[in-house]
């Protein structure tokens, strides 16, 4: 499966929900996430607990995909998420995703937003 594949398949499962399945599928044992490039957090587990908790803190009504970039083992996405977190109000959360893949899976993703 080529890095384009492999990124649309992380797409269309976050498309349709499944956020922590395609998380466990795609995502390499070590890999390195960050927001706005600050406060890396390494490792799958960690990086596991902190989607869980974004996951169990709001309601997700959909995403949309903007541009999909593919370079080489370099991807960038732009998401637009509907989502409504624990005791707010529903908002459209902008970001972009930029992802290293390595061996068939994200060895580092950051998220730009705010």
């Amino acid at each position: 499966m080529s890095i384009q594949d492999r990124v649309q398949a992380v797409i269309d499962g976050i498309l349709k929900g499944e956020i922590l399945e395609t998380f466990d599928r795609f995502y390499a044992d070590d890999v390195v996430m960050s927001e706005n490039g600050a406060e890396e957090r390494v490792g799958k587990a960690a990086n596991r607990a902190y989607e869980e908790a974004f996951v169990n803190g709001v309601t997700f009504h959909g995403a949309e995909v903007g541009e999909v970039l593919v370079d080489g083992d370099r991807a960038a996405v732009e998401w637009t998420f509907d989502l409504t977190p624990d005791g707010g109000e529903r908002t459209k959360q902008r970001q972009v995703a930029v992802q290293v893949w390595k061996d068939g899976q994200i060895a580092r993703e950051t998220f730009y937003h705010g």
